[in-house]
Parts: C-alpha cells; structure tokens; sequence
C-alpha cells in the first residue's frame, strides 16, 4: 500500500481538473512534461509580483532578495541530489544544454584525436548528437553500448568497449522511451577503472528515483526543472568540482568573468564560470518549489507509488489483443511504449486524444531504438504521481476501442 493521498495530491494540480474535448484530462505524457502544482504556478506569480531584478549584479532591494532566491535553489539542489558543495550546481536551460555544455567543455580540455567516447544504443537525441558533433571535430570515435530485446544493456559488450583510449561514457539513467531503469553505478565504476568520466542523463530519473551524486560516485548529471514538476527553461548541470575546475568556460559574457581588458579576461570562479548572461531567473527561482513539492510527498513514496501503477499498468495492456509491449526490463520506471498489430501509433494516439487521453507518440528523440526493434515509433503512456488506477483502466478501454476502429 502507498502512504500517499493521491486525490489530495491531484487537487494541488489545477489543470487535472479540465475537460478536453468534453472529458476529463488524463494526462499520460510525464516523459514530456510534468503538469506544475499549484505551489510552482503561485512561486512564479510570486516572483514576478513581489521581486522581479536582475540576479548576480545590482546592490538595490529587489536584486538582492531576487539573489537570495536564486541561491537558495542551487542549495536545494546541492541538497536533492546531495552535492558535496553547492558551486558544483550549475544552473542551465535544461538537460540539452547541460550535456552540450560537458560535450563542449570537457571536450575541449581532454578530448583528442583517436580518444573514445562511448554511449548507449538507448540513448534520446541530446546524448547522442552533442558526440558525435564533439567526435567529428576532434577526429574521435564514438562507441555505442549495444542493448539486447528487453531493453535491456549488455554489459559484457559494454566491459569489452571499455580501455585506456575512453574519454567519456555517457548514458542515461532511465531510458524515456524504453522505461528500462539502467545499472549506472556498476556502469560509473567500470568507467573509472579506466580512467573516463561519466556522464549520467538524469532528465528521467530525479523525479522517480532518490539519485545521491556522492554515493553514486558520478562526475556529471544532468536532468531538467519541467520534468520534475517545475518550470520550463531551467536545468541542472552537476559537476565534480575537480572536473569543472579544469574545464573552459562554455559562454563568454556577462557574470562568468571577474576582471575584463582589451588584453585579457579572467573568468570567474565557480559556478559563475559556467553561468553566462541573465539566466531564466523566474524558471530558476520556482524550481525550489518543485523540489520542496517532491520532498513534501518523498521520493521514495513517490517510487513506491509510481511502481505499483506501473506493474498494474503493465498488466491490464495485456489485455489488448495484439499489443507489444516495447521494453519488458526487470528494472523499469514509469514508462509503458507499447505498439498494437495492425495499427499505427498515431493513429492510438490521435483517436486517444478525442477521448481526453493525453499520450507521445513517435520515436521519442530515440531513432535508433526504433530501428533496433524495426518500428515506426510507439504509444508511449509515462506516469506521474498524480495518475491513478481509474486512469490506467480508462486507457486500456482507449486503446481497445482504437483498435477496434482501426483494424
């Protein structure tokens, strides 16, 4: 039994109670975007209300409380995913740029010709691209960790890519279109008895998983504030201080410098280094709230939760004659990606929508997946606290109905 109240939760979501196209919303596109509560939506009428200033630079009342704010956040992160220090938090837009930052930075202090980078053959778009741009400048190879029918990596593959020449392994935590929830500590140690960094996307997992940096002994994550209840715009990039110390700074611009001549620029020290330009303040800022929501409830509640839907999930879609289930790992979170004989996932999708089921379909920013399981895309059906049992029932009816239209 969970120790959440489920409905008290829903309540604090003021979309959940609309209607689209004259039904109640289910919304089952977490993997997206979370839907904010309603203590995200005040924090940012809040801010705009009562504090709205430029961070980092002005000496007047509003910058400074606005200053205040902003730092807090980055406490609160440092404290989420228990960062040794808080300058190791640099706040970002979002996954995407977090990992560009690394590909582009890290790239350029230790990534040379002939040096190995190695990924996952499960990995979203933004872990994959940032690579192999990263490889083809530097005239580096990248590698890819194979992932055998269940979704499912294969390690002995990934022990055999491993040697001195790897620079970086970057994958993800939890796999956005699989669910397939990946063994990232034996992967990190593995890595470092080579010598290579990892860099873990996290953009799936912070918001389902108690992630704790030091323990997991990681030297890069990243995740995003929209996936975990919060803002849009706002991200996070951690990094070990040693790394991040070493690194060139990513943007030129204003607050990443300390002094600035036509002759030289000294940057600034961390994380400010990082930090070019105004950020999304008011995204920056709300995210605290989307974190004090997660501790309220309890990761570890919420995983409990999210589980026992999930296998529940799991086990009315097998209900749907002809349905494939497309990521059947033992360890999963939060993912249902199905595909249906004889129909396509657009099709679910869109005759779903007409039902007020909110669900993805496609490939997800996962091409290779797909071609891997020589698909066109799926229904993808990704949970969030706030979904129930009654949800689940409503979408196995959805799809059964769809499929009797369209077969």
């Amino acid at each position: 039994m969970n120790n959440l109240d489920i409905q008290a939760i829903r309540q604090s979501f003021p979309i959940l109670k609309r209607e689209v196209n004259g039904k109640p919303l289910i919304y089952l596109d977490n993997g997206a975007t979370t839907q904010k509560p309603q203590a995200v939506i005040d924090a940012i009428i809040a801010y705009y209300t009562d504090m709205n200033s430029n961070v980092h630079r002005g000496v007047h009342y509003l910058s400074q409380i606005s200053t205040d704010a902003f730092e807090v956040t980055r406490r609160k992160v440092q404290e989420f995913i228990h960062a040794a220090h808080d300058y190791e938090v640099i706040i970002t837009k979002g996954t995407t740029d977090s990992i560009n930052l690394v590909a582009t930075c890290y790239g350029e202090a230790f990534v040379n010709e002939g040096d190995e980078i190695i990924i996952s053959a499960m990995e979203h778009h933004s872990n994959i691209v940032p690579w192999q741009m990263l490889c083809e400048q530097k005239k580096a190879v990248l590698k890819v960790i194979p992932m055998n029918e269940a979704g499912e990596l294969d390690m002995h593959a990934y022990q055999a890519l491993l040697s001195s020449k790897t620079k970086m392994v970057a994958v993800n935590y939890v796999s956005n279109a699989l669910g397939t929830i990946n063994p990232i500590k034996e992967i990190i140690k593995l890595a470092h008895q080579q010598g290579a960094a990892v860099l873990v996307d996290a953009a799936q997992a912070v918001q389902h998983i108690k992630i704790d940096v030091q323990e997991l002994d990681v030297d890069f994550l990243v995740f995003s504030g929209h996936k975990m209840y919060g803002p849009t715009g706002v991200g996070v990039l951690y990094g070990k201080e040693s790394w991040l110390n070493q690194m060139p700074p990513y943007q030129g611009g204003g607050d990443m410098i300390k002094d600035v001549t036509f002759e030289k620029t000294t940057y600034n020290e961390l994380p400010f280094k990082f930090e070019a330009g105004t950020p999304n303040i008011e995204a920056g800022i709300t995210l605290n709230a989307a974190i004090d929501f997660i501790n309220e409830l309890g990761i570890e509640n919420i995983k409990a939760y999210e589980d026992e839907l999930l296998a529940y999930a799991t086990e009315k879609l097998k209900e749907v004659d002809g349905l494939r289930m497309i990521g059947t790992a033992k360890e999963k979170s939060s993912v249902l990606s199905f595909v249906v004989d004889g129909t396509h996932p657009y099709d679910i999708g869109v005759i779903l929508d007409k039902l007020g089921i909110a669900v993805r379909t496609g490939h997800h920013c996962a091409q290779p997946i797909m071609e891997q399981f020589e698909i066109p895309g799926t229904v993808r059906a990704s949970l969030a606290v706030y979904n129930t049992k009654e949800e689940i029932d409503a979408l196995v009816a959805g799809v059964k109905r769809a499929v009797a239209m369209l077969v």
